[in-house]
């Protein structure tokens, strides 16, 4: 199952994600920009984003429970997030993972196209990625 988090969702959100602090957790929570995944009750993973120009949604982050990879929920759970954006009426979306991830070849798999990139300093090459939905 794949919800919208609530504001009783942030403890357990920032617990699993430590790029984001609590107090823009919230904020995206109350935007509802964070998606929860459940099975059986059991928290499993989330996925997060914003807008990027303010204009088109940029997934900033979506990680599962290692038990949980490569089973088709990550693929479930970006189709479902999608699906929303389309709901909300936007054309297209982005997303973006460094260049030694395994990340960028699921995105390719899923539709999404490799734009461009940039060097963070003293990080891996980030490359941005597309759809068109």
């Amino acid at each position: 199952m794949i919800r919208t988090a609530k504001e009783n969702d942030v403890d357990i959100l920032c617990e699993n994600d430590r790029n984001i602090d609590k107090k823009e957790m919230l904020n995206l929570i109350r935007l509802e920009r964070v998606y929860i995944m459940e099975e059986d009750g059991k928290f499993i993973g989330w996925l997060r984003y914003n807008l990027f120009w303010d204009n088109t949604p940029f997934m900033n982050m979506i990680c599962l429970n290692d038990d949980r990879r490569g089973k088709g929920y990550g693929r479930q759970f970006v189709e479902f997030w999608e699906d929303e954006m389309r709901k909300l009426g936007y054309k297209n979306v982005l997303t973006s993972t460094a260049s030694d991830e395994f990340a960028q070849h699921f995105y390719i798999k899923l539709g999404y196209n490799s734009i461009g990139g940039f060097l963070p300093i003293g990080r891996k090459f980030e490359i941005i990625l597309s759809k068109k939905l």
